[in-house]
């Protein structure tokens, strides 16, 4: 049991947490009632020189500054646009290309890149299938058609997505927005959030009592329900490369804390609720991807956050079942599962602070 669960969870430690990766890769396109379009592709420019290489099939090379870098993804808009998928009806269109650098926000952030493409809608065309086939895993592609309000849909990977009509919906309800952005906080935490999960995991694993884990999960959501508003809001703000590797670090952190003591103790609630203002940032950092109706922005921002609280709530009835058998026993679930579990976890949260933090 104890290698079983080793091995599954560092098992993810190839995988980056796709949780809410802000300033990476994203599309926000729109369909304007000229018939032309526009779709920025929001890149991280260094990632994007790489992988532009590899595609090409030019030999790697490392740029001596951010002009000559910016260059060289210019000279590779071919390649870029081979990358491409832009589908009108059975009409595959070459868009022109303009790539717009980051520009530096300090010395050691930047702002996401922008590859824009545009163009004309052919005649006659009622929908549109985009793909970006050097994208990995799953991105939000934001669309806008006409004045309508914008949707949001997932791509998985470098597949196109499925037709999308160009014809302006008809606008959607209050009801039709709360359950659209309750679904997109669900699936946020299950099965998209996977360093939410873990942390949720390490704050159930601690906890023999059903009051500890709920007290702990009730001031995680306080905690991230204050930031994900007020960041919203443009109350508070800390940049991306900030704020990823710190909810990572709190990853570790949380399950560290479960290898050296058996007990909650009365410092951790003062601990989650610090970790959960930084997870409210990365929930914020989502929802400024999607984009959220400037009509019922307030609807969306709360059913938004209400499905990330019954996702939580999931993630602990599911943990609960997988280990119902065990905590009968105490000394046997911590040692069977709180500690392995734990370490793994560990392993995980660490990995990810130095991947988001240096790589």
């Amino acid at each position: 049991m104890k290698l079983l669960i080793i091995g599954l969870c560092v098992s993810v430690l190839a995988i980056r947490a796709q949780a809410h990766e802000i300033g990476t890769t994203q599309a926000i396109a729109t369909f304007r009632a000229d018939r032309t379009y526009q779709v920025d592709v929001v890149v991280d420019p260094d990632v994007l020189l790489t992988k532009l290489q590899l595609a090409g099939r030019v030999a790697l090379a490392q740029p001596r500054g951010l002009d000559e870098r910016n260059q060289m993804i210019r000279s590779l808009d071919g390649v870029f646009l081979d990358a491409i998928t832009l589908q009108f009806g059975e009409t595959r269109a070459r868009p022109a290309f303009e790539y717009r650098p980051a520009s530096a926000v300090s010395d050691l952030v930047q702002s996401p890149s922008v590859v824009r493409l545009t163009g004309t809608i052919p005649p006659g065309s009622a929908d549109v299938k985009f793909g970006y086939s050097l994208a990995v895993g799953s991105y939000a592609l934001n669309v806008r058609i006409g004045d309508s309000q914008v949707r949001t849909f997932w791509l998985d990977g470098p597949s196109p997505g499925s037709a999308i009509s160009v014809t302006p919906p008809p606008e959607q309800t209050r009801g039709q927005i709360a359950r659209e952005y309750f679904r997109l906080g669900f699936t946020h935490i299950l099965p998209k959030g996977l360093d939410h999960i873990l942390f949720v995991i390490g704050i159930f694993l601690l906890g023999t009592r059903w009051r500890s884990v709920l007290l702990q999960v009730s001031t995680f959501t306080i905690a991230h329900s204050i930031t994900l508003g007020l960041t919203m809001y443009g109350v508070v703000s800390l940049p991306a490369r900030v704020v990823e590797p710190m909810i990572a670090l709190s990853i570790a952190y949380v399950a560290i804390e479960n290898l050296v003591t058996s007990e909650l103790k009365p410092w951790r609630l003062a601990l989650v609720f610090a970790f959960g203002l930084l997870h409210g940032m990365g929930f914020a950092g989502v929802l400024q991807e999607l984009g959220l109706p400037r009509a019922q922005y307030l609807t969306a921002l709360i059913t938004f956050n209400g499905g990330v609280e019954a996702g939580q709530l999931a993630v602990i009835a599911l943990a609960f079942t997988a280990v119902a058998y065990w905590r009968a026993d105490r000394a046997g679930y911590r040692r069977f599962v709180v500690q392995p579990a734990s370490l793994a976890i560990a392993l995980v949260g660490l990995y990810w602070t130095i991947e988001r933090a240096w790589l």
